[in-house]
Protein backbone atom coordinates (compact mmCIF):
# COMPACT_ATOMS: atom_id res chain seq x y z
CA UNK A 1 0.00 0.00 0.00
CA UNK A 2 2.68 2.42 0.90
CA UNK A 3 4.04 2.17 -3.32
CA UNK A 4 0.38 2.70 -4.34
CA UNK A 5 0.51 5.76 -1.98
CA UNK A 6 3.76 7.07 -3.28
CA UNK A 7 2.12 6.43 -6.46
CA UNK A 8 -0.54 8.76 -5.81
CA UNK A 9 1.37 11.36 -4.76
CA UNK A 10 3.31 11.49 -7.26
CA UNK A 11 0.91 11.84 -9.79
CA UNK A 12 -0.63 14.55 -7.62
CA UNK A 13 2.72 16.08 -7.61
CA UNK A 14 2.75 15.71 -11.53
CA UNK A 15 -0.60 16.61 -12.38
CA UNK A 16 -0.15 19.78 -10.46
CA UNK A 17 2.91 20.58 -13.04
CA UNK A 18 1.09 19.50 -15.84
CA UNK A 19 -2.33 21.61 -14.98
CA UNK A 20 -0.59 24.98 -13.09
CA UNK A 21 2.85 25.15 -14.07
CA UNK A 22 2.44 24.39 -18.13
CA UNK A 23 -0.96 25.01 -18.57
CA UNK A 24 -1.64 21.66 -20.89
CA UNK A 25 1.27 22.90 -23.02
CA UNK A 26 3.19 19.72 -24.06
CA UNK A 27 5.41 21.13 -26.28
CA UNK A 28 6.81 22.95 -23.04
CA UNK A 29 6.48 20.46 -20.80
CA UNK A 30 8.32 18.11 -23.03
CA UNK A 31 11.00 20.90 -23.52
CA UNK A 32 10.97 21.20 -20.00
CA UNK A 33 11.53 17.47 -19.46
CA UNK A 34 15.00 18.02 -21.84
CA UNK A 35 16.70 20.97 -20.25
CA UNK A 36 15.73 20.50 -16.72
CA UNK A 37 17.97 17.47 -15.32
CA UNK A 38 15.26 17.55 -12.13
CA UNK A 39 12.41 17.00 -13.63
CA UNK A 40 13.77 14.36 -16.08
CA UNK A 41 14.68 12.65 -12.84
CA UNK A 42 11.28 12.95 -11.71
CA UNK A 43 9.44 11.92 -14.67
CA UNK A 44 11.55 8.41 -14.67
CA UNK A 45 10.45 8.33 -10.62
CA UNK A 46 7.20 8.72 -12.03
CA UNK A 47 7.44 6.30 -14.52
CA UNK A 48 8.75 3.46 -12.64
CA UNK A 49 6.12 4.27 -9.48
CA UNK A 50 3.53 4.07 -12.73
CA UNK A 51 4.92 0.25 -13.91
CA UNK A 52 4.83 -0.89 -10.26
CA UNK A 53 1.25 0.62 -9.60
CA UNK A 54 0.03 -1.12 -12.72
CA UNK A 55 1.95 -4.42 -11.36
CA UNK A 56 0.52 -4.40 -7.86
CA UNK A 57 -2.13 -7.04 -8.63
CA UNK A 58 -3.04 -10.72 -7.36
CA UNK A 59 -3.00 -10.98 -11.82
CA UNK A 60 -0.08 -10.00 -12.73
CA UNK A 61 2.34 -11.63 -9.87
CA UNK A 62 0.42 -14.65 -11.38
CA UNK A 63 1.38 -13.50 -14.95
CA UNK A 64 4.84 -12.60 -13.88
CA UNK A 65 5.63 -15.43 -11.40
CA UNK A 66 9.32 -14.47 -10.41
CA UNK A 67 9.60 -11.83 -12.63
CA UNK A 68 7.27 -10.21 -10.68
CA UNK A 69 9.14 -9.58 -7.41
CA UNK A 70 12.65 -8.45 -9.57
CA UNK A 71 10.32 -5.72 -11.30
CA UNK A 72 9.16 -4.64 -7.80
CA UNK A 73 12.63 -4.44 -6.75
CA UNK A 74 12.12 -0.91 -8.68
CA UNK A 75 10.60 0.18 -6.12
CA UNK A 76 14.36 1.19 -4.21
CA UNK A 77 15.52 2.56 -7.41
CA UNK A 78 12.62 4.66 -7.47
CA UNK A 79 13.02 5.72 -3.73
CA UNK A 80 16.72 6.76 -4.47
CA UNK A 81 15.78 8.82 -7.77
CA UNK A 82 13.03 10.20 -6.04
CA UNK A 83 15.35 11.79 -3.32
CA UNK A 84 17.41 12.99 -6.33
CA UNK A 85 14.78 14.40 -7.52
CA UNK A 86 13.70 16.59 -4.32
CA UNK A 87 17.48 17.23 -3.88
CA UNK A 88 17.83 19.03 -7.32
CA UNK A 89 14.92 20.71 -7.22
CA UNK A 90 15.95 22.45 -3.72
CA UNK A 91 18.28 25.52 -4.60
CA UNK A 92 19.33 27.26 -1.06
CA UNK A 93 18.64 25.14 2.12
CA UNK A 94 18.95 21.29 1.49
CA UNK A 95 18.25 19.96 5.11
CA UNK A 96 14.64 18.82 3.91
CA UNK A 97 16.40 16.67 1.53
CA UNK A 98 19.50 15.51 3.25
CA UNK A 99 16.93 14.35 5.83
CA UNK A 100 15.10 12.23 3.60
CA UNK A 101 17.90 11.08 2.10
CA UNK A 102 19.50 9.74 5.75
CA UNK A 103 15.48 8.63 6.31
CA UNK A 104 15.74 6.40 2.66
CA UNK A 105 19.62 5.55 3.73
CA UNK A 106 18.84 4.11 7.42
CA UNK A 107 15.52 2.03 5.33
CA UNK A 108 17.75 0.34 2.75
CA UNK A 109 20.49 -0.04 4.98
CA UNK A 110 18.09 -2.31 7.55
CA UNK A 111 16.76 -3.76 4.03
CA UNK A 112 20.16 -4.71 2.90
CA UNK A 113 20.89 -6.17 6.44
CA UNK A 114 17.85 -8.08 7.00
CA UNK A 115 18.60 -9.44 3.66
CA UNK A 116 22.02 -10.56 3.82
CA UNK A 117 21.26 -11.99 7.31
CA UNK A 118 18.28 -14.15 5.79
CA UNK A 119 21.02 -15.66 3.60
CA UNK A 120 23.49 -16.18 5.92
CA UNK A 121 20.87 -18.07 8.18
CA UNK A 122 20.02 -20.08 4.67
CA UNK A 123 23.47 -20.93 4.02
CA UNK A 124 23.93 -22.27 7.52
CA UNK A 125 20.89 -24.91 7.11
CA UNK A 126 19.35 -23.43 9.82
CA UNK A 127 16.05 -22.89 10.09
CA UNK A 128 14.53 -19.12 9.89
CA UNK A 129 12.85 -18.14 12.45
CA UNK A 130 9.23 -15.53 12.69
CA UNK A 131 12.33 -12.74 13.42
CA UNK A 132 14.59 -13.46 10.52
CA UNK A 133 11.93 -13.81 7.46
Amino acid sequence: MLGLFAFFYGTLHLLTWIVFIHLFDTVEMLKDVVERPFITVGMATWLMLFVLALTSNQYSIRKLKRKWQSLHRLAYVAGVTGVIHFWQLVKADTTEPRRWAAALGVLLGIRLWWTLRKQQVQLKGGKTSLLTR
